[in-house]
């Protein structure tokens, strides 16, 4: 790394850090729903998450922890963990509002091995997690060392065929592959675009190669992989609704690849 990418965990925290507030507060996010006993998962992961009551469960790159509480009212045992300390701070309020049992943990990824020594019958994350990693053989090192033999993770994500386009979908403006760091400034945030914040970020496109390829490394053994032609969330640029809670591309209504799920078992 060079340049700017050598501080991208300071960049892309006071990222996080000044999304909190904004997406707390937001329609996207309901948390008004959540607190009246909404689930904020999505019909993509929820099947696939199955039964986890009584399981242990370690949520990557959790946010202000919605998802972990969610899991947590399926009567899973749930950690959260996130960069951003003003997330981790909004998922413990709100773990106290609602009583639930979930507990969180600042923490970069790479660092977690360091900070906690637990283990896990599952590890889940979702949805624009892993491209704030620079190096995921280190990330399916991690995912390795929290998994229970037989445990498994849980990878919803968005596809990378989606982060070629620009903002508006009308062009490829970024490489499959990656190639490099893609630094940007951001204005506003998906879940509110008239937000006045503005901030750099530091990012990484991860071809499904790299993703596959990162796990194998470790010996897990891929048991699903599941692509999708529209995202759950509404956090695109000229997007269509066709069906509730189903976005796809204006123009391009069910030819591109959105979202994909991938599940890996640490064997016995």
């Amino acid at each position: 790394m060079g340049g700017i990418e050598k501080d991208y965990l300071n960049i892309n925290r006071q990222l996080w850090n000044d999304k909190v507030a904004v997406h707390a507060s937001s329609d996207f996010y309901n948390v008004n729903g959540f607190l009246k006993g909404a689930t904020s998962l999505n019909e993509i992961e929820t099947p696939l998450l199955g039964d986890i009551s009584k399981k242990r469960v370690l949520h990557l790159q959790c946010h202000f922890g919605l998802d972990s509480l969610s899991m947590a009212r399926m009567g899973a045992d749930v950690t959260g963990v996130d960069l951003s300390d003003k997330a981790i701070d909004k998922a413990r309020q709100l773990a106290e509002d609602t009583g639930i049992d979930a507990k969180f943990i600042q923490s970069d990824v790479y660092d977690l091995p360091e900070k906690h020594k637990e283990k896990y019958d599952l590890v889940f994350s979702s949805y624009g997690a892993i491209g704030w990693l620079p190096d995921l053989k280190k990330w399916a090192q991690v995912v390795n060392h929290f998994l229970k033999p037989g445990g498994r993770l849980l990878l919803v994500e968005f596809h990378p065929v989606v982060w070629m386009f620009d903002d508006e979908f009308k062009k490829v403006a970024y490489s499959y592959f990656n190639c490099e760091a893609i630094v940007e400034t951001t204005e506003g945030t998906y879940a509110d675009r008239e937000s006045e914040i503005s901030n750099q970020s530091v990012s990484w496109n991860h071809p499904l190669g790299d993703v596959i390829n990162s796990l194998l490394g470790q010996d897990l053994q891929v048991t699903l992989f599941s692509e999708y032609d529209y995202s759950p969330y509404n956090c695109f640029m000229n997007t269509v609704e066709v069906a509730p809670s189903r976005f796809q591309i204006k123009g391009m209504e069910g030819k591109l690849p959105m979202v994909y799920a991938l599940e890996v078992l640490r064997r016995q």
